[in-house]
């Protein structure tokens, strides 16, 4: 559904994107992770033909290129700022982003009644967005995405600064885009939505791709060993190992295991391990 071949991207003497390869599939849900500044912004913004690359190239579906006007109307996306006109109504909204994408008629007032269903903003209908609260606008702002209904998604932050309801309706929506066929691309901060939700993960920084693989694959190869810590408290004790029960075992027949954790690697970790642990603002 979406290559990107060694595409190379510079803002004067900085390398925003470097050589980069991607193979996304048609129907997967497929995670963009990396820190701050790691180049994941503006490998969206070739990919959606808001940037020309200086080198490589990007093929969507049958090999069009996104820079092509008929090929970016089967590409949807919602920003992580917020793409919404908090003056207009949700409907309005819904109306105008429609119009954009060339509907009129009864097909614009189907799709935007799908629209709003989809985005649980039905009896909100006619009050202003500036009205809505956060988990409704950032439901809004997927919605305007899926008025034209587009292919292929892209999702940056989706869940940034929502309450865990519209969260959980969030991962809902996308379960089911997938479900009818969507290919979305998602992008976060929240290794724990990308465990959820991703059939497969790559992880960038520095524009190069470190690692690419499903979460299971990923916690496999860089995810580190098991931890094992034994009487939690002031004097917890932490052994790493490939075998926990055998370690507990000899613990236990050693009479030093009273109460014990067991702290397995998981897509956090997995992250840490290859981007590392300094902050980055």
């Amino acid at each position: 559904m979406l290559k990107l071949t060694n595409i190379r991207k510079s803002f004067g003497e900085l390398v925003a994107v470097d050589g980069l390869v991607l193979d996304i599939r048609e129907g997967e849900v497929f995670g963009l992770l990396g820190p701050n500044g790691a180049g994941k912004t503006t490998t969206v913004n070739i990919a959606v033909g808001l940037l020309a690359p200086d080198s490589g190239h990007v093929e969507v579906g049958n090999g069009a290129s996104p820079l092509n006007p008929a090929c970016r109307s089967q590409i949807g996306v919602a920003p992580q700022a917020l793409a919404i006109y908090e003056e207009l109504t949700g409907e309005e909204n819904l109306s105008f982003f429609g119009r954009l994408q060339g509907l009129s008629g009864q097909a614009l007032k189907e799709r935007v009644s799908w629209a709003l269903d989809f985005a649980g903003l039905t009896d909100r209908r006619k009050e202003r967005s500036s009205k809505y609260s956060g988990g409704m606008k950032r439901r809004l702002n997927l919605a305007a995405a899926l008025i034209h209904d587009p292919a292929l998604l892209f999702f940056d932050e989706p869940t940034a600064g929502v309450d865990p309801q519209s969260r959980n309706a969030i991962f809902e929506n996308i379960q089911a885009l997938q479900a009818e066929g969507r290919t979305v691309v998602y992008t976060t901060h929240y290794m724990e939505e990308a465990q959820r939700l991703c059939d497969r993960v790559g992880i960038i920084d520095h524009g190069r791709m470190l690692a690419l693989d499903t979460v299971d694959g990923l916690i496999r190869t860089h995810g580190g060993q098991d931890v094992l810590v034994i009487n939690p408290g002031e004097h917890e004790e932490r052994i790493t190992t490939d075998d926990p029960l055998s370690e507990l075992t000899r613990l236990k027949d050693e009479g030093r295991l009273q109460t014990f954790r067991l702290d397995r690697p998981d897509l956090e970790k997995v992250f840490l391990n290859l981007t590392g642990r300094k902050l980055r603002d």
